[in-house]
């Protein structure tokens, strides 16, 4: 069956909507996303606030689809190197760069919460499927503990019992562990780097994230 296409106005809509979220982005890299403002869109693109308005019914939808599009960014880069075979390491890596390739995007679904605003269900669905792949990466056959984590850690057990963050996926609680602790430690050492708290320390951020890469995965 072939696919209906766009109509003259809704590739107008669509290519508007498109226009108005990459002034979002910029609007967010200058002031943060707190201070996103469709007026002051609409006064860059020469469009009243009115007629804005009739592509994006409120700031709180616009932050949504931009988050949305970083969730799906990120989701997608992630599901493609695990199709091509990537182990945590890997994993890593790929987060990592996708994180410096567009620090904003980061920041608006790692940063710090955006007062007054709550995401719908459907973007923390599309979240949980960069957890999957790590959930997946993190199993072994084996079943061994975290490097230097002992085997009745109890961390471990609590994850045993509390592990509605990772739905329905069959990880055991050895791999939950892993997955939280790649998870926890990789976004600190990113959070920090990015925000600038590794400048003047004489650090090469690069390498404390390889070197706790090695770590978590030996």
């Amino acid at each position: 069956m072939t696919a209906a296409r766009e109509t003259p106005r809704e590739r107008y809509r669509s290519q508007l909507r498109a226009e108005i979220k990459e002034h979002a982005w910029e609007q967010i890299a200058t002031a943060g996303a707190p201070g996103l403002s469709l007026n002051a869109i609409a006064k860059r693109m020469g469009m009243s606030g009115p007629a804005l308005y009739r592509y994006f019914s409120s700031r709180d939808e616009l932050i949504t689809e931009l988050i949305r599009d970083a969730y799906r960014g990120l989701a997608d880069t992630v599901r493609a190197a695990a199709a091509e075979g990537a182990d945590l390491a890997e994993l890593g890596r790929t987060l990592r760069a996708w994180a410096l390739a567009d620090p904003q995007r980061y920041f608006l679904i790692y940063g710090t919460p955006i007062p007054g605003y709550h995401a719908p269900d459907d973007v923390t669905e599309t979240a949980s499927q960069v957890m999957e792949c790590l959930l997946d990466a993190a199993r072994s056959p084996g079943g061994d503990a975290p490097h230097d984590e002992p085997d009745d850690d109890p961390v471990r057990a609590h994850l045993a019992e509390h592990r509605e963050w990772a739905a329905d996926h069959p990880a055991d609680a050895t791999a939950l562990h892993r997955a939280l602790l790649f998870w926890t430690r990789l976004h600190g050492i990113l959070s920090l780097e990015l925000a600038g708290h590794f400048t003047g320390m004489g650090l090469d951020p690069a390498e404390l994230y390889a070197s706790e890469l090695r770590t978590l995965t030996r």
